[in-house]
């Protein structure tokens, strides 16, 4: 059989989309199809007819579009010129050379005039970064189509030492971009297009020097200048050696990033390429897809209309001018949660105890120190629909004037009277302005199940979540990246296990929004 020229007739049915809802078929056997630049058999009646019905003259021995009645300027219309079959061939072949499929110039690109259509509900412009873990993009662009999510690639120059470009093009349908300067690409779809014709940028794998060089505002390839210029969201499944990941720079730059509102899929835990075990692992094909599949479900701002206050961080409660009381809470969870309603929608009130992390895009933050400020700070935020404490708030703070500094003399220590603070979450749950769902957190030592549902009891608060502060392996939960937690609703006890902060907030986020729904 004659191959047939797939990716025009893709584009002249409208998508991608079009053609697996024509055949029946997944978005895989489409990848396959233009592999090989050829439809099957029985493919040739249904496309045929569908090719007329869109106004397209064709040949029906090879699919062969010969021309189109399209609009003139006025009312008539006029048939297309014939397309030379030698002429479209040359031209694929030369696009392919150049990096993938992509639709022929000339009396083609007149009939033809966008390739870069919307396959599906959404478009992904996915970023390929050069580490070992590279080799799965490809698998996370295949599975993406399944959604019918529409892909476009883009890989970094090392990426290229990995997998081919012809690759990603091949599993994509379109075209994979790689080179900033070059003019044919900047003449038919520029790197400023690129980063604002997509729904959301993702990044797979992010590597250490991808992450650095965003967080730092680099733009020095293609993949850098794209997320310097895109107003989508962004997300990045980094993957790294043991010891890059926990390095100090890395672990910055995965904090500035995080604060700039970038979404975060892993690392996850186990062994390495190289032979090593530890954090850093790509995380699995599934997570990443079913990420992407909910940011782009969350493009929708399922939480628009409602007003979530969180609280976050710890209090200090002074001794004197100089000394105080306070406790380990980085804040890491209270604002990676602020930060998750705030994506979908929410607007969101952030009351933040004294901590290093920048503020989260898109929520009103107030700085705190104090229980008692905190205590006010709510109140006056109130009314709100969601309110969830998440910070850690001192039981107690020192009676009487702490002005001043307590001196050291033969007397021995001096005697500290403590009086006890508001119950914030208490006060929330019993307030006249109630939010319909307050959510508590408990960090406990031990009977973590027992000890949070009867804290729950006593504060009155719909859900709460309970994390222990010490885990299995010894570690402390406190200004770590990762969290796991038993979420007590109703009856029933949902046991998540440990995930990144990050994570733990969209699952958070996830069941307000099915509480809403």
């Amino acid at each position: 059989m004659k191959k047939h020229d797939v990716q025009t007739i893709i584009t002249a049915l409208g998508g991608r989309a079009q053609l697996q809802a024509l055949l029946g078929v997944g978005a895989s056997a489409v990848s396959n199809y233009l592999a090989r630049d050829e439809l099957p058999q029985r493919a040739v009646g249904p496309v045929c007819e569908a090719l007329r019905a869109r106004g397209f003259s064709v040949d029906p021995t090879c699919l062969e579009i010969i021309g189109q009645s399209v609009p003139s300027a006025g009312p008539a219309t006029h048939i297309a010129p014939h397309i030379d079959p030698h002429l479209a061939k040359q031209n694929l072949a030369e696009q392919n050379l150049a990096g993938g499929p992509q639709i022929g110039g000339g009396a083609a690109a007149s009939v033809l005039s966008d390739t870069r259509r919307s396959t599906g509900s959404a478009r992904v412009l996915l970023i390929v970064g050069g580490g070992i873990a590279a080799y799965k993009a490809l698998d996370v662009a295949r599975r993406l189509q399944d959604h019918d999510i529409a892909v476009t690639g883009v890989m970094t120059g090392s990426a290229s030492a990995f997998i081919t470009p012809l690759s990603l093009a091949a599993l994509t349908g379109e075209k994979t971009y790689t080179d900033l300067f070059s003019l044919t690409d900047e003449a038919e779809m520029g790197h400023i297009q690129l980063a604002r014709q997509t729904d959301l940028v993702l990044v797979v794998p992010a590597t250490a020097n991808l992450m650095a060089r965003t967080a730092n505002g680099l733009a020095d390839d293609l993949a850098t200048t794209i997320l310097l210029a895109t107003t989508a969201p962004v997300m990045m499944a980094p993957a790294m050696n043991q010891a890059m990941w926990g390095h100090p720079a890395t672990q910055a730059n995965h904090t500035t990033l995080v604060a700039r509102g970038i979404g975060m899929i892993g690392p996850d835990d186990g062994g390495m390429a190289c032979g090593e075990e530890g954090t850093g692992r790509l995380s699995p094909t599934d997570e990443i897809v079913n990420a992407v599949v909910a940011k782009l479900a969350g493009r929708h701002k399922t939480l628009a209309g409602r007003h979530a206050l969180v609280t976050s961080g710890p209090t200090i409660e002074p001794i004197d001018s100089v000394r105080f009381i306070a406790n380990r809470s980085s804040g890491k969870q209270g604002h990676a949660i602020a930060a998750a309603l705030a994506a979908r929608g929410a607007k969101v009130t952030l009351v933040s105890g004294p901590v290093t992390l920048p503020q989260p895009p898109h929520v009103t933050h107030i700085a705190v120190e104090s229980a008692r400020e905190m205590m006010d700070a709510c109140t006056a935020a109130l009314p709100a629909d969601i309110a969830i404490c998440a910070a850690a708030v001192a039981d107690w703070h020192v009676a009487g004037d702490t002005s001043g500094k307590l001196k050291k003399d033969n007397a021995g220590p001096p005697q500290i009277e403590l009086v006890e603070n508001p119950d914030i979450l208490a006060s929330l749950s019993a307030h006249k302005k109630r939010p319909q769902l307050v959510i508590g957190f408990a960090a406990e030592a031990e009977n973590l199940r027992a000890n949070a549902a009867a804290k729950r009891a006593r504060k009155g608060c719909d859900w709460i979540l309970a994390n222990a502060v010490t885990r299995a392996d010894g570690s402390s939960v406190f200004d770590s990246d990762s969290n796991g937690a038993l979420l007590l609703a109703g009856n029933s006890c949902e046991d998540w296990p440990q995930m990144p902060k990050t994570a733990l907030a969209e699952r958070l986020a996830d069941r307000i929004e099915a509480h809403f729904a």
